[in-house]
């Protein structure tokens, strides 16, 4: 087998600390815990104006949501105007004053996100930032932007132009295109969190952070219904090595609240999102919750699995037919466990804990129930609703 000489090994080791280094702080320090906020688009969709955000921010604030972690503010699609004759984006009627805007979330101590993409047109057909990218980067600079998604969209007409029936090229224009951005956005100087919405094409988990990407989505569109929830986080697994601080994977945002599954569905999306280490991106109507959606949104114990500050995805440690136990190690040395019911009836459920890695007289916590149960010769038992989950917490 031939070996690296020595002095190129340790010209390599330099080169790379130097580059380090150099590279803008943002770089290594945004996003350090999964995002936390709220996005338009679930409920608002098309119709968002800047009353509807303004409404949310103050919602966050009086919810208690804030405080317990959601800061990001994040307007989706449709906010765009035209460009004036130099080329800047303008904001349309339904979004007089962005930068005014972006003033009142962050007296709220909360920060603004704001939607785009590499195409022309973004997925409403308005204008996005193809050929524009630094005077975008530099515009949203200017109003106080935090955090851009930046969504495919119009760019994969130019990928088929451009490389008619070659993958390989068309991938390649993808990864520069959303590469030519993240330099758009340094150039800036300002910390703005970086959103990939490419749905996952050619293993985006593999090549996000090479484009400065501090989050990535992994699967397409979410919706409020059962099915298209759990196909999206059950078929998480195999990516927690590819996640951890400053980027993570995106299973899209949150449908809690908006109406189309039961308090057990939502209560298993909520803690599969934490075990994923996902984004908390609340997706509903922020002035219309109910207790139970707020009890949800606000779970500190739950909320605590996600922002971890070892920054470790979990992944799936056993399934038996339709029941799942998902696992995520934690700082302190727990673990946390997701019994999740996947059938149409209810099942009892049991962990052993031996199984993952734990001591007969382990502790375990109920994070939904707020008690500690206990562990009988090592195993602990549970009847999980149809559709619901356990989620604990097992400690030394």
């Amino acid at each position: 087998m031939l070996t690296r000489p020595l002095f190129i090994t340790v010209f390599i080791a330099l080169l790379m600390t130097t580059f380090l280094i150099a590279a803008p702080a943002q770089d290594r320090t945004l996003a350090a815990t999964p995002p936390m906020g709220w996005n338009s688009w679930n409920h608002f969709a098309g119709r968002v104006n800047d009353a509807d955000v303004r409404a949310a921010a103050d919602a966050l604030v009086s919810s208690g949501m804030r405080d317990a972690g959601y800061i990001y503010v994040n307007i989706d699609d449709t906010w765009e105007g035209q460009r004036d004759a130099n080329g800047v984006i303008q904001t349309n009627e339904k979004f007089p004053d962005m930068k005014a805007l972006a003033d009142y979330v962050h007296s709220k101590g909360m920060k603004l996100g704001i939607y785009s993409g590499p195409g022309p047109k973004t997925c409403a057909q308005y204008a996005a930032s193809y050929g524009h990218e630094e005077q975008d980067a530099e515009t949203y600079a200017k109003w106080g932007i935090d955090y851009l998604k930046y969504d495919l969209c119009s760019f994969r007409q130019i990928m088929r132009e451009q490389a008619p029936h070659d993958r390989e090229k068309q991938m390649q224009l993808m990864h520069e295109a959303y590469e030519k951005m993240h330099q758009a956005l340094l150039k800036t100087g300002r910390p703005i969190v970086y959103s990939l919405c490419q749905y996952g094409w050619d293993d985006v988990w593999k090549w996000g952070p090479t484009v400065g990407g501090n989050l990535w989505r992994t699967t397409d569109d979410i919706n409020d219904t059962w099915e298209r929830m759990s196909a999206i986080g059950f078929g998480q697994m195999g990516l927690a090595r590819y996640a951890g601080p400053g980027h993570w994977n995106d299973p899209d945002m949150l449908e809690v609240g908006n109406g189309g599954m039961t308090e057990d569905e939502y209560k298993t999306h909520m803690s599969l999102w934490a075990i994923l280490a996902a984004p908390l991106l609340a997706g509903n109507d922020l002035s219309q919750m109910s207790p139970e959606t707020l009890a949800i949104l606000t779970n500190k114990e739950v909320i605590a699995v996600d922002q971890d500050r070892l920054g470790k995805q979990g992944d799936r440690a056993s399934a038996v037919g339709q029941t799942e136990i998902w696992t995520k190690p934690l700082s302190d040395g727990a673990l946390a466990a997701g019994l999740f019911n996947r059938d149409d009836e209810e099942h009892s459920m049991t962990l052993n804990l031996r199984d993952v890695g734990f001591p007969e007289e382990a502790k375990l916590r109920d994070l939904w129930k707020h008690e500690a149960v206990s562990a009988s010769h090592g195993s602990y038992t549970v009847k999980v609703p149809s559709h619901g989950v356990v989620l604990l917490k097992i400690s030394r």
